[in-house]
This record gives C-alpha cells, sequence and structure tokens, in this order.
C-alpha cells in the first residue's frame, strides 16, 4: 500500500509537455524564475545620490533618475530580461511634520513657524502678530473673510488696531534641504483664544516647483553624465 501511494505521489508530481492540435500543452502550472534584482540603498539627501554616481561603484551601465516626488527619489536600471528594473537607490526627505489645516494655540504656532519654515518678510510678519497679539482680542467685527484685525501691542505698551491680510507667502521644509524651500500661498486665521492656522491655497503648485529644483540640482551636479547619455532625468 504504502508502495503504490509512494508511486502515485510521483506520478503526479512529475511535469509533462505535450503537442496536441498544434498547440503546447503542459500537465502543470509553470512559473517563471525571475531573474535576481538588487536591495535599494536608502539615502536621504541627493547629495548622496549624486556621490553614488559619480562613484561608479555598480559599473557605468546607464541610469534613470527618477524623480517620484518632493521627498522622493530613485535610481534605476535599464530593463533586465524580465522587463524589470533594478532600483540601486531610493532617497527620501527628512521633513518635519507640519500640521496644516487646524488651529494651533498662539505658543506651538510661533515654535512651528520659526522651526519648520524657512524665514521670509511674510513669515516675519506673522511672527510679529502672533506674538504680541493680546490675548482676549482677534477681531471678528473687521473680518471680511480675507483680512482679519487683531488688538496687538505696537512697541513697548501701546495696543493698537492690525490688519492681517491674506494670502501670506511661506516657505515650509517639505523638500530635501539639499534644494530651495518653494514658497507657496497660505490663508492665514485666528481665532479667539488665540488660536492660529495656516491653510493651503496654492492648489498643490509647490510640488511641481520643488521636483523642477531637484530635477536642477541634478543637472548642476551631473551635468557630464547627464551630457554624455549615461544618466537620465525624469520627473
Amino acid at each position: 500500500m504504502i508502495k503504490e501511494a509512494m508511486q502515485y505521489i510521483l506520478s503526479i508530481g512529475g511535469t509533462e509537455i505535450k503537442k496536441e492540435n498544434g498547440q503546447t500543452f503542459s500537465t502543470q502550472k509553470l512559473y517563471q524564475v525571475a531573474a535576481p534584482t538588487v536591495k535599494a540603498i536608502g539615502l536621504n539627501t541627493l547629495k548622496g545620490v549624486v556621490d553614488y554616481l559619480k562613484s561608479e561603484f555598480d559599473g557605468k551601465e546607464d541610469i534613470i533618475l527618477h524623480v517620484i516626488s518632493p521627498t522622493e527619489v530613485e535610481v534605476l536600471s535599464g530593463l533586465n530580461t524580465d522587463k524589470e528594473r533594478n532600483v540601486f537607490i531610493r532617497s527620501q526627505a527628512l521633513t518635519p511634520h507640519i500640521a496644516f489645516d487646524r488651529f494651533h494655540n498662539a505658543e506651538e504656532f510661533n515654535i512651528l513657524i520659526q522651526s519648520c519654515f524657512v524665514k521670509n518678510e511674510d513669515s516675519e510678519i506673522v511672527l510679529q502678530v502672533v506674538g504680541n497679539i493680546k490675548e482676549e482680542n482677534v477681531g471678528t467685527t473687521g473680518d471680511d473673510g480675507i483680512s482679519q484685525t487683531v488688538s496687538a501691542k505696537i512697541g513697548v505698551a501701546t495696543v493698537s488696531t492690525v490688519k492681517v491680510s491674506n494670502p501670506v507667502q511661506l516657505a515650509p521644509r517639505r523638500t530635501f534641504v539639499d534644494v530651495l524651500q518653494p514658497e507657496s500661498d497660505f490663508v492665514f486665521r485666528m481665532q479667539q483664544g488665540p488660536r492660529c492656522a495656516l491653510f493651503e491655497a496654492d492648489g498643490g503648485r509647490w510640488k511641481l516647483e520643488a521636483m523642477n529644483n531637484i530635477r536642477f540640482y541634478f543637472e548642476e551636479h551631473l551635468d557630464e553624465e547627464i551630457t554624455a547619455g549615461r544618466i537620465t532625468v525624469i520627473s
């Protein structure tokens, strides 16, 4: 009984190729053995990507530099025999978490602007208003839906009504540190408390600008390799 069972198992384990009516059939489903691919090296800067490519550590084969998003870049090979690509490098930007579209108390908001935004003229104005606003007075009677009025300290002791216009142009740290952080429009609003919030108002245009900045960075630092046709940048 055991011998017969073993023979049966062996018989059903074999795979036969048969031809019927000019077509080729298999008695078992066949699976392709895929060509091996490499494990991507993880980085967090664009400089690291440039250093890797200039080193030619893994040879001189043609490379695709794919700018996937403002925070992710991949270094890819050409297609192999299975129409797959090796991903040699995956670089992901280290960016702070910025909570847009919700209100913060004045202290949290002040820290947020100073730590997560590039200093510019509008950020200075926002900080001046938030840092000097009187706690009990955020004007609503002067709110026309676009601008708000607030009571803020002017000078050492004087309190005056200040108009805060919208939108404000700010540059949050949202892409790789190697490139310029794009400025974009934000709606700046306040509530009693005081509480402050920023609402994105550029429809995501900053993402295209950031990706272009990354592309220009590679074109500047890999000019020789790109001109020679060894590296192709896509975004």
